[in-house]
């Protein structure tokens, strides 16, 4: 299966099926000499696993991961660093139903097509349990990044229609994002978006929301020009995280209803802006400033209703809604988000360093 690696001197690769014996993953081009805060990375995996509060899946997995090689006496070692998460409560006999027959908005009839046998328990390899790995890599990456003075701050800004205005993302107060189940800065809003969140999985449905990201501590001059724009490489990388619909960095879509005398970012004498409508990059390439963007999460596509759909033959049928599923994933993406974004610079600054 193509398409499981990324990054170029950076790189990520992973493995492994929801219902498999385990997931896990191959990092490449982590530098030699780093210590390795094991606490640091067990913690991240806490805040993307299942069951850890009444509004995410109550699947119970401890995602205790194993080091399997590229760290010695608690220090990288330049080699590659090998890792693997044991799944440990997977209930296949959930999925029976699904062995000949298409959920609606998921990757079911799009992976039969492609390779015409599909794991169909959970999902296989569609499903979001394989971004744990991705967990795993970012938190490696942030202590990377850390040394540099760089930061990393996700949060939920946004439950169905319940949302931080763009003044107040601007000017989030970071240690409030873990005292609430929803990782929402905004304590009084976060009480909303959980009663909603509840009140959705009563009535047996599902919700989007959004997840932004702001970045501290970023040089000029990371990315690359054309193809490879840091604000590109960012997009593809929270595109390729399940569920996510869109993608916008800075202004964003209310930039197309400016004018440039309101959009353009004034400097200052020390090459800082007064204003940071670019989101931190321009020309593809970091300017100094904050690095921040917003990405959108749709409604998880199981719902616990009964909805019409199709089978392998073409054939009509009702389908029923089972398994252990999030009524609202963006309190648990809140940690993926951070590890891709922590992958891409990572990435880009090996790049950069490689280039001088």
């Amino acid at each position: 299966m193509a398409g499981s690696t990324y990054g170029k001197l950076f790189t990520v690769s992973t493995f492994g099926e929801s219902h498999g014996t385990a997931i896990g993953g191959v990092i490449d081009g982590f530098p030699s000499n780093i210590e390795i805060d094991f606490e640091f990375i067990q913690a991240e995996l806490d805040k993307r696993k299942p069951g850890q509060s009444n509004i995410v899946s109550q699947r119970k997995e401890s995602d205790q991961v194993q080091f399997l090689s590229g760290i010695f006496e608690g220090k990288s070692t330049g080699a590659p660093i090998g890792f693997l998460i044991p799944n440990e409560d997977a209930k296949s006999n959930h999925y029976d139903h699904l062995k000949d027959q298409f959920r609606p908005s998921h990757a079911d009839f799009t992976f039969d097509k492609k390779y015409g046998h599909r794991d169909y328990r959970g999902g296989g390899r569609s499903s979001a349990r394989e971004t744990a790995s991705r967990v795993v890599a970012g938190a490696l990456a942030k202590l990377f990044l850390k040394q540099k003075g760089i930061s990393i701050h996700g949060f939920v800004s946004q439950v169905g229609k319940i949302k931080m205005t763009d003044e107040a993302i601007q000017e989030v107060d970071f240690n409030l994002i873990e005292i609430t189940t929803v990782r929402c800065p905004d304590l009084i809003l976060a009480q909303e978006m959980e009663k909603l969140i509840l009140a959705t999985r009563k009535n047996g449905d599902t919700i989007g929301g959004c997840v932004s990201c702001v970045v501290q501590g970023v040089p000029a001059g990371l990315g690359e020009p054309i193809f490879d724009k840091l604000h590109a490489e960012l997009g593809k990388a929270m595109l390729s995280i399940n569920a996510v619909k869109g993608f916008e960095i800075g202004s964003g879509f209310s930039s197309a209803e400016m004018l440039g005398t309101e959009h353009n970012d004034i400097f200052k004498s020390d090459g800082s802006t007064k204003t940071n409508y670019s989101g931190g990059i321009q020309g593809g390439i970091s300017n100094g400033m904050p690095i921040y963007f917003k990405t959108a999460f749709k409604p998880v596509a199981t719902i616990m209703q009964s909805q019409p759909s199709i089978d392998s033959a073409g054939n009509e049928i009702t389908l029923d809604g089972k398994g252990r599923h999030d009524p609202c994933v963006v309190p648990r993406a809140v940690a993926i988000i951070e590890a891709m974004t922590a992958i891409v610079l990572m990435d880009f600054w090996l790049r950069q360093t490689a280039q001088k």
